[in-house]
Parts: structure tokens; C-alpha cells; sequence
């Protein structure tokens, strides 16, 4: 799954629109002077609107993503890249990867 790598700036969002931040990024490799993230890394959400009142369920706290670079790896781990799929817990809905750099790209 070809596609350019996510750092710490780059815009994840939950589908209720909660953001999501990487909570172990790289800091050994750089992309547009961030850190790029891997496939270890769980994201926290904050700010998720999902209704729970409505429905009973609670709001989405975490995602783990899935499906990672095939080809390039940090310190052993494979990259996230734009075309990765993520599940948020408790909710299992997939994240919405809206913004990225857009210099370096992995496969």
C-alpha cells in the first residue's frame, strides 16, 4: 500500500470527529522535521463527539492501525502511510487520515 508517511503533525481524525495523536512516534527518523510513526504506535483520541447518550456506547479512546508499509521499516518496525487502515476502541469504526506531508512516500 503505497503512500506518502505519517509524522506527529499529520491530521487523524476519529468519524465523530475526535483528533487522534500518535502516542510512541519515532524520533530517530525525520519526515518534513517530524517524527514519522509506526505501526507499534496507539493513538490517543481526544474531543470524540460520538452521542453515548444516545446510543449507550462510549465515546472512541484509541485506534490501532493495521495495515502498515510492506517495504520500508524504522528500527524494525514498519510505517504508517496514508493508505493505512485503522480501528478506534471501543467503537471499531476505521480513522479518517485527512492530512499528511507530502515529500516522502513509502511502500
Amino acid at each position: 500500500m503505497p503512500g506518502f508517511m505519517l509524522h506527529v503533525g499529520a491530521v487523524i481524525l476519529c468519524p465523530h470527529a475526535g483528533n487522534a495523536t500518535p502516542l510512541a512516534p519515532s524520533p530517530r527518523v525525520l519526515v518534513s522535521g517530524q517524527p514519522v510513526v509506526t505501526v507499534a504506535s496507539p493513538y490517543a483520541i481526544a474531543g470524540c463527539t460520538f452521542p453515548a447518550m444516545s446510543s449507550g456506547a462510549p465515546p472512541c479512546v484509541t485506534a490501532q492501525f493495521t495495515t502498515p508499509a510492506a517495504r520500508v521499516q524504522v528500527l524494525g518496525q514498519p510505517v504508517l502511510v496514508q493508505s493505512s487502515q485503522a480501528t478506534t476502541v471501543p467503537n471499531g469504526t476505521p480513522v479518517i487520515i485527512t492530512v499528511t506531508q507530502v515529500r516522502a512516500s513509502a511502500q
